[in-house]
C-alpha cells in the first residue's frame, strides 16, 4: 500500500523559512514525478513545484519561483523536500505532496491536481505578517 507522509509544516513570520519533507513508501515503481501543491479554504489546489526523481528536473510556479526549492534525498530517492525561503503571508496554506509513476522516463511535469495518483494528508503552513 502506498503511503506519502509529510512533515515540517508550522508557523513562521514573513521573511522566514520552512522546509517540508515528503517520504513515500510502498511505491511499486522505481521513479516518480513528484510535486508539491497547496490549498486554501474555498480555493482550488494549486501546484507550486515538481521534480522528476529519475533526472532531478524541477519546475516551479511563478508565485514561488526564486523563493522555493524542491529537491530529493540523495540516499532515499522517494523522499523529497520543499525548502521555502522568504515566506510571505500569501504562502499560508495546507501543503500536499503528490506522486505519479515515471514508467518511461519521458520529460514531463504538471501542476494539475488530477494528473497525480498518490497524495499525502497535508501539512499546514502559516506565515504571519
Amino acid at each position: 500500500q502506498v503511503h506519502l507522509v509529510e512533515s515540517g509544516g508550522g508557523s513562521v513570520q514573513a521573511g522566514g523559512s520552512l522546509r517540508l519533507s515528503c517520504a513515500a513508501s510502498g511505491l511499486p515503481y522505481s521513479y516518480y514525478y513528484m510535486a508539491w501543491f497547496r490549498q486554501t479554504p474555498g480555493k482550488e489546489r494549486q501546484g507550486v513545484a515538481t521534480i522528476q526523481t529519475r533526472t532531478g528536473s524541477a519546475h516551479y510556479s511563478d508565485s514561488v519561483k526564486g523563493r522555493f526549492t524542491i529537491s530529493q534525498d540523495k540516499n532515499a530517492k522517494n523522499t523529497m523536500y520543499l525548502q521555502m525561503d522568504n515566506l510571505e503571508p500569501e504562502d499560508t496554506a495546507t501543503y500536499y505532496c503528490a506522486a505519479k509513476p515515471d514508467i518511461t522516463g519521458a520529460p514531463w511535469y504538471s501542476f494539475i491536481r488530477g494528473t497525480y495518483n498518490y497524495w499525502a494528508q497535508g501539512t499546514q503552513v502559516t506565515v504571519s505578517s
